[in-house]
């Protein structure tokens, strides 16, 4: 599937604001977002309205489209609502997994234990959680799943850019491993830790 110009708009203003390049409160101006992606006003809007769809953006009216502010308090939620559905998500990844599958998810592994910086290790820990839930083949809960990602990473962004530093991640290994062996139980033991771990 091509990715179109509002595709483009949409993920690199994202980027910027779960990276917090974009603070909480700025104005996202379509004029300007307009002129720096050299476009018309259309793809703009379109990628306005799936910031807010996805809780990065909030409109009013005669205010314009805005960077939505960050909620502490939800976190907690967000780590909850992460475990259970990942965790179901990987429960039905098991009966459908290939040897594609479990290709991609060492790939996605390795990438994200080589990554060198925050933004790339974010993207390449998302693309790992992607790539072992995706084989669950249930469209609405990766949809759910995505959005509480992107909640997840404007958190770590805000809290843990100081302290994050190049490592391996033992849990990623693990998990690859369980789901290597068809052990579905340990594999999400390990999701479910994995994911508690960050709070």
């Amino acid at each position: 599937m091509t990715a179109t110009i509002a595709d483009t708009i949409y993920q690199a203003l994202s980027e910027q604001i779960v990276t917090g390049a974009l603070k909480a409160g700025e104005k996202l101006r379509q004029e300007h977002i307009a002129r720096a992606f050299d476009t018309s006003h259309v793809p703009v809007r379109e990628a306005l309205l799936r910031l807010e769809a996805h809780g990065l953006a909030i409109s009013a009216p005669r205010r314009g489209t805005r960077v939505s502010a960050l909620n502490p308090a939800e976190i907690r939620e967000v780590i909850e609502m992460r475990v259970s559905l990942e965790v179901l998500a990987l429960t039905h990844s098991f009966a459908r997994l290939t040897k594609a599958d479990l290709r991609m998810a060492e790939d996605a592994r390795i990438a994200c234990d080589a990554a060198e910086d925050m933004t790339t290790w974010e993207r390449c820990n998302r693309a790992f959680h992607r790539a072992i839930l995706t084989p669950c083949e249930m469209p609405r809960l990766l949809t759910a799943i995505d959005d509480l990602h992107i909640a997840s990473a404007r958190h770590l962004f805000a809290n843990w850019r100081q302290q994050w530093r190049p490592r391996i991640d033992q849990d990623h290994a693990a998990i690859v491993q369980a789901m290597q062996r068809q052990d579905a139980a340990a594999a999400c033991e390990i999701l479910r830790r994995h994911l508690r771990r960050v709070s």
